[in-house]
C-alpha cells in the first residue's frame, strides 16, 4: 500500500509501490477506458473471475488517494452518457507508469517463487517439473 499524497510530476513509479491488490485492479481498470464507479467495481470482479469484489467504500477511498497522488484524474463524461451523478475517472501517465511497475514487480515475484517452489504448488502454473 502507498501513503504518499505530496506528490511532484517527477515521482519515480516505485516510489509508491507496493500497490494493494484492490489499487492495482483499479489501475487496470482504468488502462482500459475512463469509467464511472459502479462500472469499476463491475470490471475488476468480472476481470478476476469474481475473486476480487470491491465496497463502495473500499473503492470510493481509493479513488481519492489516487486522484491525490495524481494517478488518476477527474473525466468528462464521454458522449451519450447523461447522468450527472456519475464521477468518470481515468488513468494519468503517471497511473501508467505505476501500474507497469506493480506488474513488474509481481512479475519478479512470481519468478522468485517458481525458482523455489514445484511448478505443481503454482496455480495456474503448468510448467512441467
Amino acid at each position: 500500500m502507498t501513503q504518499t499524497t505530496d506528490v511532484d510530476s517527477g515521482a519515480a513509479p516505485e516510489r509508491f509501490l507496493p500497490l494493494s491488490p484492490q489499487v492495482f485492479q483499479i489501475l487496470l481498470s482504468l488502462h482500459e477506458a475512463p469509467r464511472h464507479g459502479y462500472a469499476v467495481i463491475q470490471d475488476v470482479e468480472v476481470r478476476t473471475d469474481g475473486e476480487m469484489r470491491l465496497t463502495a467504500s473500499t473503492l470510493y477511498d481509493a479513488l481519492a488517494r489516487l486522484v491525490d497522488q495524481t494517478l488518476i484524474e477527474r473525466a468528462p463524461a464521454p458522449e451519450g452518457e447523461g447522468d450527472s451523478r456519475r464521477r468518470y475517472y481515468r488513468i494519468t501517465a503517471l497511473g501508467r507508469e505505476v501500474a507497469a511497475a506493480e506488474a513488474d514487480r509481481l512479475t519478479r515475484l512470481l519468478g522468485m517463487a517458481r525458482r523455489v517452489m514445484p511448478a505443481s504448488r503454482i496455480a495456474g502454473d503448468r510448467t512441467p517439473t
